[in-house]
């Protein structure tokens, strides 16, 4: 697993007050009970800060699980 990846997990545990190793490809609020408004909100403000991007408003609808949530850094620049 590439150094990006761990981070996003690492990221996304720290804001979901999750285990690193739970999250993966089903990490969504659907799955998550705490990943509300309000995580979603700190997710966002992390991701932007841990990897250096801005996310349009149209990003920060989208990034809803895991998966988007790569798709999204990769349009950004962030490699994977």
């Amino acid at each position: 697993m590439k150094a990006t990846e761990q981070k996003l997990k690492q990221v996304l545990a720290d804001q979901l007050d999750i285990p690193v190793e739970s999250v993966g490809e089903n990490t969504s609020p659907d799955t998550v009970p705490t990943w509300d408004s309000m995580h979603h909100l700190r997710l966002v403000l992390a991701l932007e800060n841990a990897f250096d991007v801005s996310l349009t408003e149209e990003q920060v609808v989208e990034v809803m699980n895991y998966p988007l949530i790569k798709i999204v850094l990769q349009e950004l620049g962030v490699e994977f």
